[in-house]
């Protein structure tokens, strides 16, 4: 089984990443925006390898604390591993913990294709035990302050841009510094606008 990928970031694509591993490119899906870095940048995915009669997917997370929390949705009924994934991709992490352990249903059901019934199974399966069963030093943190580019994702979220749109956005603003948050910010919002 494929636990981990260490490699050059060679590919960023609407559905996922290649990650170059000694001259070998794994094709892996990963939550929009999850991976910050440039191409030919060095990336550590951890990954779920998922099996079926047809394929082999590979699923990435760049810490363990979200790969665990996809591998706890995978063990809900009515949650398969592109739902699990797109959960991650539109409230993150941290904020998809909280809304099972505060019975947020309606965050929940702002993820594409998960629906309110499927939303109370995740809230009565996990939320007793997803706080107890995850380490204090495996809770993933709200992006740090300092880090523009995710204070900028955070912001055109807070707007409504989809986490697919946000990260085409991001990648046309690579050749720019990458310092100046509103700078970013403005760069990110023309490639939206189609002003860039």
């Amino acid at each position: 089984m494929i636990a981990r990928l260490r490699g050059q970031l060679a590919v960023v694509g609407t559905d996922g990443v290649i990650v170059d591993v000694g001259g070998v490119g794994y094709h892996v899906l990963v939550p929009a925006g999850a991976f910050p870095q440039r191409i030919g940048e060095e990336v550590v995915v951890h990954t779920h390898l998922s099996v079926r009669e047809d394929s082999l997917t590979l699923f990435g997370f760049p810490n363990v604390a979200a790969l665990r929390l996809f591998e706890r949705l995978l063990g809900v009924n009515g949650i398969g591993p592109k739902l699990a994934l797109s959960a991650l991709a539109t409230l993150g992490a941290a904020a998809l913990r909280d809304a099972i352990l505060t019975e947020d249903a309606a965050s929940l059901v702002t993820v594409p294709g998960l629906g309110r019934k499927t939303a109370q199974r995740l809230i009565l399966e996990l939320g007793g035990s997803l706080g107890a069963d995850q380490p204090s030093s495996d809770h993933v943190p709200p992006p740090a302050t300092d880090d523009p580019r995710a204070e900028v994702r955070l912001a055109l979220a807070s707007l409504g841009y989809q986490p697919a749109e946000i990260t085409r956005a991001l990648q046309g603003t690579n050749d720019a510094g990458n310092d100046d948050r509103d700078a970013l910010l403005r760069r990110a919002l023309q490639a939206l606008a189609g002003t860039a």
